[in-house]
């Protein structure tokens, strides 16, 4: 009865949320300048009846909301924080909304919405059947870029909860188990000297060249790291013109690894070569440690919890218009690359997905033990507590993420449909926590079990804060654009 309550408050708001989503769809926007997402989805919830602490940890587009009094205490969470250069209108093939604007080519848009819904729709049925205990809603900024849940971690926000739940769209309906990699967000910046790079260059110090050594020194560097190890880097200030001795350049790297101590070690190295690059140049190097996070801790009680209420629910199926939709993205996919990558992902029975575009399959976990490549600061909050991030379907499945294709799906019906059944099974899967104590134990034993003697300790250091300088000053940049 209580989950049909939660259900039935869902259908009946609907639209409300799906207005709310599609507006942060438009909206857009980067990791820590989220502010018009981040204002729409506090005035919901302070609508709804939640208590709203806006601006913490040092973000001001990061929340806490909460209802309740009381044990246990159930978090959900939500993301809302767009990416560059992938806007795309809500259509089936390439055509920019702005032209080199932002897109919610990660879906995050469903994501936040999702659970806020879930969150609104718990909290009715629990005072319609007058359950006790208490919800928190964080609203995370900047999963994207800056991992902003790693800051509210480390301002102990997270503290005193006994599970989180959060959602986020993707190609399938499952609640995975696999654990991801830790990363370091790190830029590193040269200051030199200009010259004329002809007349007078033995005047020169060239951080240009500070930069190129050092990303010499570190593919170098690649032979001797673990091989699950993963070094990115872009190059975002390189110097003016070729006449000029570049006084200024600045690059920015990704360092990751399947463990938290394997990051450190590489992240060490890689702050060696550098400075071994500052030496050979003569310039003077700077090191900004801008985000660091965990890997994430899996929950197979919680994975199996989801499952559950995703079966009970149902998967609402698609209408003739989305499976055309789809198949006209599909068309801009390579089949062979498709299967290639539910292969590699180990997706069973793989091969019955090769001509599905929209999956409706509710998948059972079959990734424990695995490492995902990419990383996530929902890692940091599952040392705190079980945790458990699920996927429903809404981008096309075999499609990439950070992608156009997914802006696309992700601004209509395909994505809408998404939002209402991940929304269905975080609140139904909220209230048996809430109502089935013996669920809240076996996934708290399992979280203990699996931590072992491993002991979290925030890898920012104290006098690191959030970035926001440097997210506004990307920001303008693409704004400028708009």
């Amino acid at each position: 009865m209580m989950k049909e309550t939660a259900w039935k408050w869902i259908d009946e708001h609907r639209e409300e949320f799906i207005e709310v989503s599609d507006k942060v769809w438009e909206y857009a926007e980067l990791g820590l300048v989220e502010h018009k997402s981040a204002k729409l989805h506090v005035e919901t919830l302070r609508k709804h009846g939640f208590k709203v602490d806006h601006g913490v940890a040092g973000m001001p587009t990061a929340f806490v909301a909460t209802w309740g009094e009381g044990e246990p205490v159930i978090g959900f969470m939500g993301e809302y924080d767009s990416l560059p250069g992938i806007s795309n209108k809500a259509v089936p093939y390439r055509e920019w909304l702005v032209v080199d604007g932002c897109g919610h080519g990660c879906g995050h848009n469903v994501h936040g919405t999702s659970g806020f819904m879930a969150a609104i729709a718990t909290k009715n049925a629990m005072e319609k059947e007058g359950i006790k205990g208490t919800i928190k809603v964080y609203g995370s900024p900047a999963e994207e870029n800056y991992d902003g849940k790693a800051y509210m971690v480390r301002a102990g926000l997270f503290k005193g909860v006994d599970a989180c739940l959060s959602h986020h769209p993707g190609g399938m309906n499952v609640a995975g188990l696999a654990s991801s990699n830790a990363v370091n967000s790190v830029k590193y910046e040269y200051f030199g000297k200009t010259a004329h790079a002809a007349g007078s260059p033995e005047h020169g110090r060239s951080a240009l060249d500070a930069i190129e050594l050092m990303n010499i020194g570190v593919n170098y560097l690649r032979e001797h790291v673990i091989q699950e190890a993963r070094i990115h880097y872009v190059i975002e200030e390189g110097g003016g013109q070729p006449n000029v001795v570049p006084d200024y350049a600045r690059s920015w790297y990704y360092i990751r690894a399947p463990e938290r101590s394997q990051v450190q070690q590489i992240y060490e190295r890689i702050n060696k070569i550098a400075e071994g690059a500052a030496m050979m140049t003569e310039t003077t190097l700077k090191v900004d440690l801008i985000a660091a996070i965990y890997n994430k801790i899996p929950n197979k009680v919680l994975s199996e919890l989801v499952t559950a209420n995703m079966r009970e629910i149902g998967h609402p199926g698609w209408t003739k218009e989305e499976e055309e939709f789809a198949a006209k993205i599909a068309e801009t996919l390579d089949k062979d690359a498709k299967m290639q990558s539910l292969r590699k992902y180990g997706v069973p029975n793989a091969e019955k997905y090769k001509d599905v575009n929209l999956m409706t399959d509710i998948l059972d976990a079959w990734n424990d033990g695995e490492v995902s490549k990419g990383s996530t600061d929902v890692s940091d909050v599952s040392w705190q507590c079980p945790t458990m991030e699920f996927g429903t379907s809404c981008n096309v499945l075999g499609a990439p993420g950070h992608d156009w294709r997914f802006t696309a799906v992700s601004g209509m019906s395909i994505g809408h449909k998404s939002l209402i059944f991940a929304a269905k099974t975080m609140a139904a899967s909220a209230l048996d926590l809430f109502t089935k104590p013996e669920w809240l134990e076996k996934a708290k034993k399992e979280h203990k079990e699996r931590l072992g003697n491993r002991v979290y300790t925030s890898p920012i250091p104290p006098d690191v804060h959030p970035p926001l300088e440097i997210a506004e000053e990307a920001w303008k940049k693409l704004k400028g654009k708009q």
